[in-house]
């Protein structure tokens, strides 16, 4: 981000673009009326989260970004391993509990993708119907010419 009419630069923290897309992603799953209090919950969630499995999701983020980019955090495989322990473990279900928050989200998931298929499914069939129904009128304009020749 620039200032007008300056030559500074500020440079978004590394993982903090990870959190905020988190936290935009649960905020337009769950439609919330007060999004404060729950941009609030949802991070005192990722905190506890964090104490619990001592995996920090911004520093995951920021270490992907950066594979991604120029791939030099991946570079030293132990650390690389005892991160994917960590992810792991955070979404194993048997070792952290799971609270309805991330249940439900499992589940309204599930709802959006079968609802986003049957959506599909529908317009991909009458975008066929249209054709056919095309097909049949071109055939039928030609056989009328052809009779009136």
């Amino acid at each position: 981000m620039s200032i007008p009419f300056s030559n500074t630069h500020y440079r978004i923290p590394q993982g903090f673009g990870n959190l905020l897309e988190g936290l935009t992603r649960e905020i337009l799953r769950e439609q919330p009326d007060n999004i404060p209090a729950f941009a609030a919950a949802y991070f005192e969630n990722l905190l506890e989260k964090r104490e619990k499995t001592s995996f920090d999701p911004a520093e995951w983020g920021a270490k992907l970004e950066d594979r991604f980019y120029n791939n030099h955090a991946f570079k030293d495989q132990e650390q690389t391993e005892k991160c994917e322990q960590e992810m792991a473990k955070s979404s194993g279900r048997e070792e952290t509990p799971v609270t309805a928050f991330e249940e439900s989200a499992e589940e309204e998931r599930e709802k959006e993708e079968f609802a986003a298929l049957k959506i599909q499914s529908a317009f991909r069939g009458h975008v066929a119907r249209e054709e056919v129904k095309k097909m049949k009128s071109d055939k039928g304009d030609q056989e009328k010419e052809e009779d009136n020749e």
